[in-house]
């Protein structure tokens, strides 16, 4: 056992109170969600932050000790990454996501470069115990509860929104339609079910005005896949249908066809059931034709909107609208029809 100081600790360890002076083990479990500390290396000039437990970003500096989890990520425009199958102090890893996941990188996109170089001190400790000296290996799945395998049914409205891949405008869709409802006089709540360990969208969702936010961070996961992320989306609907709010605004990261379990999520028959107000963001026209073109065949749904980039242009809605036979509307310079729409689609005539 070591004694670290850390100088940063990472948003996806906020499940467990940890200080800055720390404890940590030369014994390592490589499994997801294990919490690790390590030093920095090397400099990056681009995609060179670190989002913490309080929300904000802080600029990562070589020699800075940071406080992270293990765990895999599949991005597309960012890094992709493995847990390593074994670590000791001394051995190399490397930063994958902004939130602080950890693993070993196998890929990445020019865009963002390579990644924050990191040398391995030790998994972090916890005591469970004041003035104890045995400390137990510290992971964010401590004192979660188990996912729920199945969804009773669910009184509060839901509206889902997908995206053709990452960075299609998901995010901002779900912000106009959160604020345009609270200004209604609506009670929303909102969740993040998929993708990597980052808190700023929930976050901008709290800020649009949604009286809570979960993510799958909240119940022990790092990363979301085919195995996890259809029990995550059943326990977080069934957290926030006891909200007593107006509408459930739900995000599933990343795209239709990814590695997080978009399409474990889509598939599982409860929650087909109350996903039926679904929200397309896509890049561009084909993307939305493909989008629509995938519900259909594999899960025989039909969104009730289309928004993102192909919508920026009143060219890119026209083609949708007529090729599609889907309402094309841009979330980010018409906030207000968009959100008329979707009210309308779900019955809430209380609104003002």
């Amino acid at each position: 056992m070591k004694r670290v100081l850390a100088d940063k600790i990472a948003s996806v360890t906020k499940s467990l109170p940890l200080r800055r002076d720390l404890r940590v083990s030369e014994t390592i479990h490589c499994e997801e969600g294990a919490v690790v500390a390590v030093r920095i290396l090397n400099e990056k000039s681009h995609y060179n932050t670190l989002e913490l437990t309080t929300g904000r970003f802080a600029a990562i500096k070589p020699g800075d000790i940071i406080v992270g989890a293990l765990g895999f990520r599949n991005a597309l425009l960012g890094y992709s990454g493995v847990i390593p199958q074994k670590l000791a102090p001394g051995d190399r890893v490397q930063v994958l996501n902004l939130g602080g996941v950890i693993g070993n990188c196998t890929s990445y996109s020019p865009s963002v470069g390579e990644p924050f170089q990191a040398e391995v001190l030790g998994q972090v400790l916890t005591f469970g115990e004041l003035g104890s000296r045995k400390g137990t290996p510290a992971n964010i799945a401590a004192h979660c509860p188990p996912l729920a395998k199945a969804l009773p049914e669910v009184k509060t409205p839901v509206i889902a929104v997908v995206g053709t891949c990452m960075n299609s405008g998901k995010t901002e869709a779900c912000l106009a339609l959160i604020q345009q409802f609270v200004r209604k006089g609506l009670r929303v709540v909102a969740a993040k079910t998929t993708g990597v360990s980052l808190r700023r969208d929930v976050l901008a969702m709290e800020d649009a005005g949604a009286e809570r936010a979960l993510i799958f961070t909240d119940f022990g996961v790092v990363t979301t896949s085919a195995q996890t992320s259809a029990q995550l989306t059943c326990t977080m609907l069934a957290e926030l249908d006891g909200a007593h709010a107006d509408v459930i605004v739900v995000e599933l990261g990343d795209g239709l066809m990814g590695d997080y379990g978009v399409d474990a999520i889509l598939e599982h028959p409860d929650l087909q059931r109350h996903l039926q107000h679904i929200v397309l963001a896509a890049n561009d026209p084909v993307g939305a034709w493909g989008g629509v073109r995938m519900m259909a065949e594999r899960y025989n749904l039909k969104p009730a909107v289309v928004t993102g980039p192909a919508t920026d242009h009143e060219a890119g809605s026209r083609l949708i609208e007529t090729q599609l036979g889907v309402p094309a509307i841009n979330a980010r310079s018409r906030p207000e029809p968009f959100a008329k729409l979707l009210i309308s689609t779900l019955g809430l005539h209380h609104a003002k």
